[in-house]
């Protein structure tokens, strides 16, 4: 028999707080966020009624279909890539930003932000591994653009952002939420600001998160299922 969407969530929550417990931590510094990429209003909606109010979107695109056809409760995150010509659909769509991963997008992010009248929350992203396919700052070289990321004014840059390499071992995911958060530490140390939110876990390996001290966890499969090939589209 197929699990429910909110048996799943309620599943995922055991998870979360198992792994929190495990680390000494609490559960409730742990967020997650239901990522429904890709998945019809009608899941989101299920996975509302079950408690379950923070979703995480890809797309601008999907999201601004999406969005509307569902309570004005529901929180939304962008986690995926952002284009610059999405900026200004965006910001006003979502309550923080998790692909912060250049200078040039926090500068365009910052400016059109200003012309909004908007503060976004923001965190950075970073490319832990060094993988070419990937987005994101250098671990090492963001320390030289730090300085002028945070003198952008109108973000509100409070942690970082990783997405570890795939692998079928969630273990093998540690040293790359180890690296993030060490990074983190450092940051906050050299710049004397506080970054205290940490967006890394996906569904295969968010306990692993959760112990190296994730505060956002993004989960998608393990809520919602495996999409198969009929990814939801909106219609043109």
């Amino acid at each position: 028999m197929n699990e429910s969407i909110g048996d799943n969530l309620e599943k995922v929550r055991g998870q979360i707080e198992a792994s929190a417990s495990r680390a000494g931590r609490s559960a409730g510094a742990v967020a997650l966020i239901a990522v429904s990429k890709a998945h019809p209003p009608e899941a989101v909606g299920e996975a509302i009624a079950s408690g379950q109010l923070l979703f995480g979107e890809n797309r601008v695109q999907e999201a601004r279909a999406k969005i509307p056809r569902l309570p004005e409760r529901a929180r939304w995150h962008l986690i995926g890539h952002l284009q610059s010509n999405k900026i200004r659909q965006a910001l006003p769509l979502f309550e923080r930003l998790h692909g912060i991963d250049s200078l040039a997008l926090a500068r365009e992010v910052n400016r059109v932000a200003a012309e909004l009248g908007l503060f976004p929350k923001v965190l950075l992203e970073l490319n832990v591994a060094g993988e070419g396919s990937k987005f994101g700052f250098n671990p090492e070289a963001i320390r030289a653009e730090m300085e002028e990321l945070l003198a952008l004014d109108r973000l509100e840059i409070d942690g970082l952002m990783a997405i570890p390499p795939f692998t079928p071992e969630p273990e093998a995911s540690r040293p790359y939420f180890r690296a993030l958060r060490e990074c983190r530490d450092r940051l906050a140390r050299e710049f004397r600001v506080p970054l205290p939110e940490l967006s890394m876990g996906m569904s295969h390996d968010f306990p692993i998160a959760i112990e190296e001290g994730a505060t956002f966890v993004r989960v998608g499969t393990a809520i919602f299922g495996s999409r198969k090939g009929k990814a939801w589209k909106p219609e043109a």
